[in-house]
């Protein structure tokens, strides 16, 4: 009696222990329904009203956003058909043909994933077994066995290496092949000029070219290794599972209909839940590249800055657009948090309890693990064969678990996957479009508040897209405008039709005031702006030459900053030598940098070790070594003295280079014949050019401004002097005030 009231006592203890640890786990499940039901509920509400809400609130407002001229509004990032179109058409960049070194590749990474396969179902087959000689005690069979998994376990890691290795391989071999096509179409017909100047859709194409692409093909090589393992395991451990319980005479029916209904349900749910990474992924590389943007713009602008003092509102500028990042990044780690929560939650611990019942059911229900009866009455146990059943089947369950929670998880990064290749495709798209010579300006269209304004520059202004209309015709002999207009490529025509004819051996002078058309008319001519209608015929681009106001210095020795752009075996090939540039920067007074710098070989940052002066002749040198037809001279000897500037262009002359130049400096005015002058107005007038009368004038000019500069002075001062002698004049003007 007393050992029953104790074993009572014991299994009342045991209730209520138990009892307490239910109640435990239904408050914390209560609570955990409490905090994601407002989520769940949210997530669902907004998925399902989302486009509704915002179409109404236009329509009762009756006011729209500002639209944005040449671009068309775009839905944000995400798994949907235009996703996989997209991705098909970067897959004919990825794989040009059929036999291709990406292809191969492709396949030694698809043999190791499945081997990788084989030898897990291997090893929990193993496992199974070791664990049954262990129960059957049977030591020699233990060690016999452990053996084997130590030599297999030499494969299976091996392969587990060379799947990282081709992964990494293969995700390097996709940005090779992109970075190739990439840059074949920015630098082709001058795309990566057009771009930046022309076209506004890419703000920053250096982070596209760069840390898009290197993400993309990251991302791509990684999403087919986490979805092709993944999908085979399911496969064949689902077939080993179905197998091995049928043989043991078990029922697989019941345990495989939970086992879908829990990943329905899962997938489901999380899917409901997902926040939109495509969308939240894709903002967060604007913005660090928009970053990135900023902190280039201060290092390309970093003396200005410093002469104004500016540090502070640049310092302001930046915290700002890293402030925007940070934002971002804690936007996207705050819906991570909750997402990741609930997708733990589902796939490790309602998977695993369901993985519990998956494996007992059979188990207890199959005949083949029953225990049967000897032949002298003694029963048969039948422990050590369930055991190594339970072991594998848990094995090859919990490696099912595991793929299909990559591949529950993977829809993650495949909305990632969507955000990056919707940036690396609209870069592909734009490179393609401005090559063919379309422009797109993101420019804000606002309504003045000044009608008249309107109505005046209506006419100056063409809204929407350009249509380019002219033709562009290369000729051996000289340059002839036959009605072409000068357009900017925002769509301000600063001259309507413009005719002029500059004949070989013509010197061209070009004037006029600022923003009046000069520099625009020189971009016309050297290709980077088209045509919007009329004729244009002029040389090809090799006998055309631009030399700008700041030369540009590239990154190599001095002899390449004299031949840029070409190399030093296109400079053999020419026939030219040291001793042929020595002569040409005797030629612009250039020569003692040669001796200053270390000779020709010398490498440096030729940008800051040369100055303005020095720079702007050796942008001269480079014409004489080019010897082009037609040289185009933007204000680019202002910073050099006029005696080495007046006899840089009487050198020019002599070579026979037609000189069209842009100058505010009279004494360059007889180097040339004829002239183009533009009035800011979109007038202009091409005629020859009497330097004479042409000084004559000027100087009159500036001796009436100097004289007219002092009356007021003087008006001011004869109405003192009548004040204080209480006089009248007759040249006495009268106060404003008065």
């Amino acid at each position: 009696m007393t050992h029953m009231l104790h074993a009572a006592a014991r299994r009342v203890q045991w209730d209520r222990t138990s009892a307490a640890k239910r109640a435990a786990c239904l408050v914390a499940a209560a609570y955990g329904l409490r905090v994601l039901y407002p989520i769940i509920r949210r997530r669902m509400k907004r998925a399902g009203c989302e486009s509704g809400p915002q179409d109404a609130g236009r329509a009762e407002t009756g006011r729209e956003e500002p639209r944005r001229s040449g671009s068309r509004e775009k839905a944000s990032p995400a798994v949907d058909a235009e996703f996989f179109q997209q991705l098909l058409e970067l897959r004919k960049l990825f794989f040009p043909k059929l036999v291709s070194s990406e292809l191969g590749l492709l396949c030694l990474h698809s043999v190791a994933l499945v081997s990788r396969t084989f030898l897990s179902i291997y090893v929990a087959a193993l496992d199974g077994k070791i664990v049954k000689s262990i129960v059957e005690k049977k030591p020699r069979s233990f060690v016999f066995k452990l053996i084997k998994w130590l030599m297999i376990a030499i494969p299976a890691t091996f392969v587990n290496s060379a799947i990282r290795y081709l992964e990494c391989k293969l995700a390097l071999a996709f940005r090779t092949r992109l970075v190739d096509h990439a840059y074949e179409t920015y630098f082709a017909n001058q795309t990566y000029y057009r771009v930046i100047s022309m076209d506004g859709r890419l703000a920053n194409p250096d982070q596209s070219l760069t840390e898009d692409i290197m993400m993309f093909s990251q991302s791509v090589a990684h999403l087919y290794s986490n979805l092709t393992k993944p999908i085979l395991d399911v496969v064949l451990t689902s077939y080993t599972l179905i197998r091995t319980a049928r043989s043991r005479g078990a029922n697989p029916i019941g345990p495989t209909a939970l086992a879908g209904l829990v990943v329905y349900a899962t997938a489901r749910v999380l899917k409901a839940c997902s926040p939109k990474f495509g969308k939240l992924v894709a903002e967060e590389a604007h913005k660090k590249g928009y970053l990135r943007f900023m902190h280039s713009r201060i290092i390309a602008n970093v003396e200005e800055i410093a002469f104004y003092r500016g540090h502070k509102v640049e310092m302001k500028q930046l915290q700002k657009s890293y402030k925007a990042l940070a934002d971002q990044m804690n936007l996207i780690l705050s819906k991570r948090l909750w997402y990741i929560m609930l997708e733990q939650f589902l796939m490790k611990y309602v998977w695993s309890s369901c993985g519990m019942i998956m494996v007992a059911v059979p188990i207890i229900t199959a005949t083949g693990f029953a225990d049967g009866e000897l032949e002298d009455g003694q029963k048969q146990a039948m422990v050590s064969e369930r055991t190594e059943a339970f072991t594998t089947s848990r094995n090859l369950l919990i490696s099912a678990a595991d793929a299909i929670e990559r591949i529950m998880s993977s829809y993650k990064e495949v909305t990632e996957l969507a955000g990056y290749t919707a940036r690396v495709y609209n870069m592909f798209s734009v490179f393609d479009e401005v090559k063919r010579g379309i422009y797109r300006r993101n420019a804000v269209i606002q309504e003045s508040e000044n009608n008249s304004k309107n109505e005046d520059k209506a006419e100056l202004h063409i809204e929407g897209p350009l249509e380019i209309k002219g033709q562009v015709i290369d000729v051996d002999h000289g340059i002839i405008c036959e009605n072409v207009p000068i357009i900017t490529p925002n769509g301000d025509v600063v001259v309507s039709r413009l005719n002029f004819k500059v004949e070989e051996g013509m010197n061209l002078l070009i004037t006029g005031p600022n923003g009046c058309g000069k520099s625009s008319l020189f971009r016309i001519l050297s290709g980077l702006w088209p045509v919007y209608g009329g004729v244009l015929y002029k040389p090809p681009p090799q006998h055309m030459f631009y030399i700008p106001q700041r030369p540009y210095m590239s990154i190599g020795t001095l002899r390449d900053q004299v031949i840029y752009p070409d190399t030093v075996d296109d400079m053999h090939e020419k026939g030219y030598h040291d001793q042929d540039l020595e002569a040409i920067l005797h030629m612009v007074h250039l020569y003692h940098i040669v001796q200053r710098e270390g000779g020709w070989d010398a490498v440096m940052d030729w940008k800051d070790v040369l100055s303005g002066g020095e720079k702007q002749r050796m942008g001269m040198a480079r014409m004489f070594y080019h010897k082009p037809k037609y040289a185009l001279l933007d204000e680019c000897t202002s910073a050099v003295s006029i005696d080495v500037e007046g006899k840089i262009f009487q050198a020019a002359k002599a070579a026979g280079i037609s000189l069209l130049s842009i100058t505010h400096r009279p004494s360059l005015w007889k180097y040339h014949s004829h002239l183009l002058q533009f009035d800011g107005q979109g007038g202009w007038r091409f005629e020859q050019l009497d330097t004479a009368i042409r000084l004559t004038l000027s100087e009159e000019k500036q001796r009436l401004e100097s004289q007219l500069a002092g009356i007021p002075k003087m008006q001011q001062r004869l109405n003192e002097l009548c004040k204080i002698l209480g006089e009248d004049s007759v040249l006495k003007t009268v106060d404003k005030e008065e």
